[in-house]
């Protein structure tokens, strides 16, 4: 699952008789839609065919039908799945580059996804698998594919998360099937989401909502999740029915070759599940290659480009019949060497081996050193410790992403753990695999559940690392007595240097999983060291020399070329402006597109400028764009067009001027146990930055939260909690401060209080940039406007200026004015735009309009005018200035 985290979506189908076969796939309606696109460099042009396909049960597909080249020329097919949520759209890319290289590609909007219909089934072999086999049918039928025999086309398959699962069932269930490349799946979609017993609750909940909710999956699948949610665990039918829906099910029966790429940075599909994979079917005889990629469902870098690459290469191999073609090595890793100054990303190198060596190669002892220890499973198992946060990276970065550059964001709490650490180690060490340790457990209850991990601890007490913040959950039954357990921790690859020590954990809670309700006491000692693979055979490439070394002398050389012809040059990293170093924001020409479109904007072509003192609020309907400003503004995504600076510094991801910035986003979390003051120093405590940078002092003046900074944030009301969130974004005391709908949620007198609040912060020369929907305190609070609508800006100024503009008359009127005389004065040539009101009429002018003329116009349309005169509430000036499409 691609859960569009990176995303996990994807499709899911069912079955037909044998008197509806030629039915179910027959083209529907005009046998589809031809259009062509232009390939990137040169021809041959890509022909893409939209058709609905019928396949059976009243359900229909919508795929896409991709070629290229001599139209009598036959070549092997691909079908390409998409991840869970996503649609036949997310693999068009790839679909286009396949068939410039050859191939005649078929992409399909899985059931209960994009515009084909049916219920999501969970790759449900009577369903979506069977959908797969009846797209197999059609390409046999194609004059572009190539036969193997009648009905028989050559034909591979690949997919990524829910679509990668897809692969290996339809290779298990359909002997046609001739090669295929799942990336980042499951082999067992019970133990994914049941790992030992436990239930993966976060995972197994933004599963179902991407999916548009539980009524939109097959009955029984609603039922099942409903059930396991509400007991906190899994019960033997909800086993029995995920398995049934796994490549595991069908794993004697795969052996086509297999390129399988999964995740370092995914706590949905670890590791563990492509080794699964490796090891069945290899067992089949069939050829496997695994790549371990650097990002997964949590984050991190998917290193898209590269592992496509490796598809064409895999299919140019196994499809083609192309001996020569590169597919890579038997496995290979990607590991993480620094951070890239220019751009502030990881640094990837791969590693390689001739063989797969599994997760227990090379096992290499670590003594651990620990006494025998207690500790409590809390009532209802809250509050919980931290490991993952499902779907928190996104596509370019995430929380393992942030462990892999030795960034520890992992927390346990007093009480609920037990630690056990080896002593510093004398040499570095590489794990890759899964370490594993047997214990002794004994609990007050029947079964324990307990959640074991391996930290990397720097030296001197540094904040301990959690590689790939994964998690190893455990139920452990019959432990009153007490009980050995061979722990089996999650599979890594991460380098512990010399003088780090390694430390197992096992705590009785994590955030991303159900614990027991009932309060326990578990006792646990230690029965052997940690067990560490190292896999030996998997060497790292020696790192090349600086790419500079070869393509500087020819870039100086190409360079004085392009100053000779147009005197200037771009550098991706524009340099800091001086004359802008004391502005705090200023933004040129902004735009932002949608995603997978040309000419749809999000923003379009935005220019303004925030001086300092001021408190800016931007306005504008749903769908204005302001959240996609925000989020260029803060870094988090890179802008098509235009450029963001602030203090005079451009703004790009992981820019160091964006520590002069501080952010506020609705829903700020904290942990219920602690007070307000340990929430904030445990925040600042995990940004790195020394403590007397945090200003804490200052910036709890300025929020004035008083006594209540020393009671649990369990107890606070929701204005308490938002002044504290607000109090966390302005720890270090920003220059700028963004603050995103800061009063949702509060009454009255808790909005006076946020109003205050903002004030107090700008009046020491400070800016603040407020987004909200609550016009009359924004006009309370702020003191300059920007009004967005559409993408575009609509008027930017100071707020008096905005709400006194002459420009808008409030007309009253005698009866309520009809929408069809409405239209006429809005058609008026001195009418910029009209709004009605309870009252009557509000009307901005265009050029040259005039109240006198307005009047006369309006008495000519028979409007009963009562008044005439100026508007005074920010709410008519906003009203005018979108022209009511809010």
């Amino acid at each position: 699952m691609d859960l569009r985290l990176p995303r996990v979506r994807g499709p899911l189908r069912r079955p037909r008789r044998l008197l509806a076969a030629a039915a179910a796939v027959a083209v529907l309606a005009g046998a589809g839609t031809w259009t062509a696109a232009a390939a990137s460099d040169d021809p041959p042009t890509v022909h893409r065919a939209d058709r609905e396909l019928a396949v059976g049960g009243g359900v229909r597909l919508d795929t896409s039908y991709f070629t290229a080249g001599p139209g009598g020329e036959r070549r092997p097919a691909v079908l390409l799945a998409h991840g869970f949520g996503g649609s036949k759209a997310d693999t068009r890319k790839q679909a286009e580059s396949l068939a410039r290289d050859g191939y005649a590609v078929l992409t399909w909007s899985a059931r209960g996804f994009g515009r084909s219909t049916g219920r999501i089934g969970l790759n449900d072999p009577k369903g979506e698998v069977a959908d797969v086999s009846k797209l197999i049918d059609w390409l046999a039928r194609q004059p572009q594919v190539r036969l193997d025999k009648a009905g028989d086309p050559r034909v591979g398959i690949a997919g990524g998360s829910y679509g990668g699962a897809v692969a290996l069932l339809a290779a298990g269930h359909d002997a046609r099937v001739d090669a295929i490349a799942p990336a980042i799946t499951y082999w067992n979609l019970a133990d994914a989401l049941f790992p030992n017993g436990v239930f993966k609750k976060l995972w197994a909940g933004v599963f179902v909502e991407t999916g548009g909710g539980c009524a939109r999956f097959e009955p029984a699948l609603c039922r099942m999740y409903q059930r396991v949610a509400q007991a906190g665990a899994p019960d033997a039918d909800a086993i029995k029915i995920l398995k049934e829906r796994s490549p595991e099910a069908v794993g004697d029966r795969i052996r086509v070759p297999t390129l399988l790429t999964q995740g370092q940075t995914d706590s949905l599909f670890p590791l563990g599940q492509a080794d699964a994979a490796a090891r069945a079917i290899r067992a089949n005889g069939a050829p496997v290659d695994v790549d371990w990629i650097s990002g997964g469902h949590d984050g991190g870098d998917r290193e898209t480009g590269r592992v496509e690459s490796r598809v064409h290469g895999w299919f140019d191999r196994y499809l083609k019949g192309d001996k020569g073609a590169d597919t890579g090595p038997a496995f290979r890793v990607t590991r993480t060497g620094g951070v890239d100054s220019t751009d502030g990303r990881a640094q990837l190198r791969g590693a390689s081996a001739d063989r797969y060596p599994g997760l227990t190669g090379g096992v290499r002892p670590v003594p651990l050193r620990g006494p025998e220890q207690r500790f409590e499973n809390p009532p209802g198992g809250n509050p919980p410790a931290v490991s993952a946060i499902p779907g928190i990276g996104g596509a370019g970065g995430g929380l393992s992403q942030l462990s892999s550059l030795g960034v520890g964001v992992s927390l346990d709490l007093p009480g609920q753990h037990a630690t056990f650490d080896s002593a510093p180690l004398t040499q570095d060490l590489r794990v890759t695999g899964s370490p594993q340790a047997t214990v002794h457990i004994r609990s007050s209850s029947a079964d324990a559940v307990l959640f074991g991990k391996v930290y990397d601890v720097g030296p001197g007490g540094a904040r301990p690392v959690l590689p790939g913040q994964l998690v190893a959950p455990m139920r452990v039954q019959g432990t009153k007595a007490g009980k050995d357990v061979t722990l089996t921790l999650p599979a890594i690859d991460h380098e512990v240097q010399k003088g780090h020590r390694l430390r197992l954990v096992l705590a009785s809670t994590d955030l991303g999983y159900a614990s027991p309700a009932a309060p326990a006491t578990y006792t646990v000692s230690l029965r052997s060291d940690l067990s560490v693979p190292t896999a030996p055979g998997v060497h790292t490439a020696a790192a090349p020399l600086p790419s500079w070394v070869w393509w500087l002398p020819l870039a100086g050389a190409v360079a004085a070329l392009a100053l000779l012809a147009t005197g200037r040059r771009r550098t991706s990293a524009p340099a800091p402006d001086p004359a802008a170093a004391d502005v705090p924001l200023r933004i040129t020409g902004l735009s932002k597109r949608y995603a997978r479109s040309a000419d749809r904007y999000a923003v379009r072509e935005l220019s303004f400028t925030v001086e300092k003192g001021q408190v800016l609020g931007l306005l504008g309907p749903n769908g204005a764009g302001k959240t996609t400003t925000l989020r260029m503004l803060m870094g988090l995504i890179t802008p098509d067009e235009g450029e963001i600076r602030v203090f005079g510094h451009a703004i790009r991801p992981g820019a160091a001027v964006l520590s002069r910035v501080g952010a506020f986003v609705e829903g700020a979390g904290f942990l219920p146990h602690l007070s307000g003051r340990e929430n904030l120093e445990l925040y600042w405590k995990a940004t790195g930055r020394p403590p007397e940078d945090a200003h804490l002092e200052e910036a709890l003046e300025i929020a004035g939260l008083g006594d209540a900074l020393a009671r649990a944030v369990r107890t606070y009301s929701q204005g308490m909690r938002q002044r504290l969130a607000i109090a966390q974004a302005m720890l270090g005391l920003p220059d700028l401060l963004i603050l995103d709908e800061p009063t949702n949620g509060l009454d009255p007198p808790q909005i006076r209080e946020m109003r205050e609040v903002m004030i107090r912060y700008a009046a020491a020369g400070r800016t603040v940039i407020v987004s909200s929907h609550l016009l009359a305190e924004v006009e309370q609070s702020c003191t300059h406007l920007v009004v967005m609508d559409r993408g575009r800006l609509v008027q930017a100024g100071p707020v008096a200026e905005i709400v006194g503009s002459g420009d808008t008359l409030l007309v009253g009127t005698d009866a309520p004015v009809e929408e069809p005389v409405v239209e006429k004065v809005a058609a008026l040539p001195d009418v910029a735009s009209v709004v009605r009101t309870d009252d009557g009429l509000l009307v901005r002018l265009g050029a040259g309009g005039t109240a006198p003329r307005l009047v006369a116009d309006l008495v000519r349309l028979d409007v009963p005018v009562a008044s005439v005169g100026p508007h005074r509430r920010l709410e008519d000036a906003f009203l005018t200035l979108i022209g009511g499409s809010a």
